[in-house]
């Protein structure tokens, strides 16, 4: 039996635009993604509301993706495979951060994830780094306008070219999510049932390619 850990932020946690609620597991793409590979896996959600890469929010720090990783892998060793989806939140006005900054502070991620794990369980688990979702053009009417601005939209375009390189610098398996995956109408932000449904076929067919 495989176990995936699943390191990301609301979208992660199953936040539903609609209501501010949390998805069924049903819906999650976590969950579905457990659905879709059987009891030969275990799938760990590690989703928090409000996660960044390495950011600090100065009213809620302890939402940086950082200090939390290593009490997250350490928890749950032995970890196969990691799947990192973070960034979204970087975008925030706060944080005043390119795409290409924003990619590195998940890189500084994947080098805890292989440093740490080599340490404490052994070997290192396959990284499947994700690039997260375009922000959606309609922002500007989003409940979360304000955090985030236009141009987050433009920064979050430039997401893959940088997440590809990083992925392809430190050995990652790297994922486009905007390749099929849209923010909802709702907020701009998180997922539509629908988005859930695409992010967990993308990431199935990811893990499949490792297994083979």
């Amino acid at each position: 039996m495989k176990t995936i850990l699943c390191y990301g932020d609301s979208n992660t946690y199953g936040y539903n635009p609609s209501n501010g609620m949390r998805y069924p597991k049903s819906i999650r793409w976590t969950g579905r993604l457990q659905e879709m590979l059987g009891e030969d896996y275990v799938v760990i959600e590690e989703g928090c509301n409000g996660r960044t890469t390495v950011f600090d929010d100065i009213f809620e720090p302890w939402k940086s993706g950082l200090p939390y990783l290593k009490p997250c892998l350490n928890t749950h060793k032995p970890v196969d495979i990691v799947i990192l989806m973070l960034g979204s939140n970087d975008l925030k006005e706060a944080f005043g951060a390119s795409a290409a900054q924003i990619a590195e502070g998940a890189g500084q991620l994947v080098d805890v994830i292989l440093d740490f794990t080599k340490e404490k369980q052994g070997f290192v688990p396959e990284i499947i780094l994700v690039s997260p979702p375009e922000i959606g053009e309609g922002i500007v009417n989003s409940p979360f306008f304000g955090h985030f601005q236009t141009d987050a939209i433009d920064r979050s375009r430039e997401f893959p070219k940088y997440y590809g390189k990083i992925a392809g610098d430190k050995g990652c398996i790297f994922v486009n999510a905007a390749e099929r995956v849209k923010a909802s109408v709702e907020d701009s932000l998180h997922l539509s049932p629908e988005g859930h449904a695409a992010l967990a076929g993308m990431l199935y067919e990811a893990v499949i390619r490792i297994s083979v």
